[in-house]
């Protein structure tokens, strides 16, 4: 595949409270950072995003009483599911990974500040009311072609995705550069058949 300074790669959350032994750990999602590391000289264009909460979110069982992680609680009109406390500003979880090449990145995009609303797109929080600004970032640079990689599969990655999609740019996938929360064993897959019906291109970083 032939890349070209019209295509961006975009990292999604590759941070240390979704890592083993982070608060909200993604199964074996530590494994893509050595692929996303190897493709990351092949794009005179990346960017990243940051999960990035205040203390007080809502979408924090902590900070709903008596409710437990997991459940599906009502949050200003949206179904939201209660995490555990994670990447909270200021803390070491929020931090990207130490083997993350981190140094060509040309901006990180912050997202889930607002303690009303869950954020799990790059592009919007998921009341489609904040705007990141990655959108008309990308566009005021003319990319026109977007691989995302990151964590989660079945979150943020997926609504990452799904949001270029609808965006108009050209989508593609990198598989072996995510990895799924799967709160259900079948959410990892059902998210990359929800994102091909879509329209997203499903490749490996050996196809970049």
């Amino acid at each position: 595949m032939k890349l070209t300074e019209k295509d961006a790669l975009i990292i999604v959350d590759v941070q240390n409270d979704f890592l083993p032994r982070g608060a909200l750990a993604v199964p074996k999602g530590d494994e893509i950072i050595p692929a996303i590391n190897s493709i990351q000289d092949r794009f005179d264009f990346i960017v990243a995003t940051q999960d990035f909460h205040p203390a007080n979110h809502k979408s924090f069982a902590a900070n709903n009483p008596g409710r437990q992680i997991g459940e599906l609680i009502d949050l200003n009109g949206l179904s939201q599911i209660l995490w555990p406390v994670h990447c909270v500003q200021g803390t070491e979880g929020a931090d990207f990974s130490k083997d993350l090449n981190k140094k060509t990145w040309r901006k990180v995009f912050q997202k889930g500040m607002n303690p009303e609303v869950d954020s799990y797109s790059g592009f919007f929080d998921n009341a489609k009311r904040g705007d990141t600004g990655l959108s008309t970032y990308l566009k005021k640079n003319q990319i026109d072609r977007v691989f995302i990689c990151g964590l989660a599969l079945d979150y943020c990655v997926k609504f990452t995705a799904l949001d270029a999609k609808e965006l108009e740019f050209d989508t593609f996938l990198v598989i072996d550069g995510t990895r799924a929360v799967n709160l259900n064993p079948e959410d990892g897959k059902d998210s990359l058949a929800e994102l091909e019906a879509a329209g997203v291109k499903l490749i490996t970083s050996e196809d970049i």
